[in-house]
C-alpha cells in the first residue's frame, strides 16, 4: 500500500509514523512545491510539483498517483483541502481514495465565520465572532464585547495574521492593516469570495487550552477523541502537552464528529472557561497535536491503513493513556541537491 502526502512541508513524524504503520508493505510517498520541505526528506519517494493554485496541479497528483500506484493521499494544508475535496471524483476514477472530507464540511471548517456558526447551531460554546468592524464596534459600545480582541483572517491558516488589539484606536488600525496585508498574502485567493468580510473579530478566551483529536472513520461514524492539555505554544502549533481522558471532551467530540460528520482526523481546539467548554477552531486533517495523541497510545496511522484495506480490526491500535508528556524540539535534517 502506497501513500501520499500532499503540501507536506514540515510534518515529519508523519511520514515517519506511517512508514512505521506500513512496515516495509509500501512506501510513503511526499509532494511539495518545495523539493527542500524537510518532510520530503524522510520519505521513501520524494516529489516537486506545482502550487496548489497552478491549472496543472490536480494533474500531476493523478500522474503522480498513477506512477507510483499509489493507494491514497493525505493533505496537510488548509488551502489545499477544498481543491482535494472538489476532485475527489477524479481520484477515485483511478483507484485511489482522497481521505479528506465532503466540500460542505472544508467549507464549514476553513471559513471561521461559518465555523462559529455552526458550533452554535449544534448547541455548542463558541466566542463571541464578528465580520463587520462596525458590528464589533457597536458590541463593544453596548458592553457585549470587550476588549482585548483577537483579529485575524477569516479563511486563516497556521496563525497567519493575527493581532490581539487592547483599544478602540488599535482596532481600527490593526483592521485597516490586515486588510491590505491580506490582499498580498497567501490567503487572498481563498478570501475572494467575500473579500469586504475578510476579517475575523472575536472575543479573547481567558482559561486552560485543549487539543482534540476528533476522529470518524471512513463513511464518518465516530470512532473516538483523543484529548491533550496545551502546556506551551508555538508559532500557533501545540508545542508541550499531556494526554488527559475525560467525558466532557468525549461528548464534545462524539456530537462534532456525529453533527460534521468529517472523514478522519479532525484537529480541534478548545478552551475550558469558568468550568464551560467554548470550541474555537476545527481543521479537517492530521494537525500539530496529532503526535501528542499517537505517543500517548492511539496510532491513527495503523488504523487508517486498516480501514483502507476494509477492515475494522483496529483495536490493538488504540491504547490512549491519560498522563503522558510530550514536548517538541527541533533537528537538523541535511537536504539532498
Amino acid at each position: 500500500m502506497n501513500i501520499l502526502f500532499t503540501c507536506a512541508g514540515r510534518r515529519n513524524y508523519l511520514i515517519n509514523y506511517f512508514k512505521e504503520a506500513l512496515n516495509g508493505n509500501g512506501q510513503v510517498l511526499a509532494a511539495d512545491m518545495d523539493i527542500t520541505a524537510p518532510a520530503l526528506v524522510d520519505a521513501d519517494i520524494a516529489i516537486e510539483v506545482s502550487n496548489i493554485y497552478s491549472d496543472n496541479y490536480i494533474s500531476q497528483i493523478v500522474d503522480i498517483c498513477k506512477q507510483y500506484a499509489v493507494n491514497a493521499i493525505i493533505s496537510l494544508n488548509d488551502l489545499e483541502l477544498p481543491i482535494l475535496s472538489a476532485n475527489k471524483a477524479t481520484f477515485i476514477n483511478i483507484g485511489v481514495q482522497v481521505i479528506v472530507s465532503d466540500s460542505n464540511v472544508i467549507d464549514i471548517a476553513f471559513d471561521k465565520y461559518k465555523t462559529h456558526e455552526f458550533l452554535t447551531s449544534i448547541g455548542l460554546n463558541s466566542p463571541k465572532t464578528y465580520i463587520s468592524l462596525n458590528d464589533a464596534k457597536e458590541a463593544i459600545k453596548n458592553g457585549e464585547l470587550n476588549f482585548p480582541l483577537i483579529v485575524k483572517p477569516r479563511w486563516g491558516s497556521a496563525s497567519i495574521g493575527i493581532d490581539f488589539p487592547e483599544t478602540l484606536e488599535e482596532l481600527e488600525l490593526v483592521y485597516k492593516l490586515q486588510t491590505i496585508k491580506l490582499k498580498k498574502s497567501i490567503l487572498n485567493t481563498a478570501s475572494e469570495q467575500d473579500i469586504n468580510h475578510a476579517i475575523l473579530i472575536q472575543e479573547v478566551l481567558n482559561g486552560d487550552e485543549y487539543g482534540l483529536d476528533i476522529v470518524n472513520d471512513f463513511n464518518k461514524n465516530h470512532y473516538g477523541t483523543f484529548a491533550k492539555k496545551k502546556l506551551k505554544m508555538r508559532s500557533g502549533e501545540t508545542d508541550k502537552a499531556v494526554s488527559i481522558i475525560d467525558e466532557r471532551f468525549s461528548k464534545l467530540g462524539r456530537v462534532i464528529g456525529e453533527n460534521l460528520q468529517h472523514i478522519g482526523n479532525l484537529d480541534c481546539d478548545v478552551f475550558l472557561v469558568n468550568n464551560q467548554l467554548y470550541v474555537l477552531e476545527l481543521n479537517p486533517r492530521f494537525g500539530g497535536g496529532y503526535p501528542f495523541s499517537h505517543e500517548a497510545g492511539v496510532d491513527m496511522c495503523s488504523i487508517y491503513l486498516e480501514w483502507l484495506k476494509g477492515s475494522n480490526n483496529t483495536k490493538q491500535f488504540n491504547n490512549f493513556k491519560a498522563g503522558i508528556m510530550y514536548s517538541k524540539c527541533d533537528r537538523l535534517l541535511k537536504i539532498k541537491k
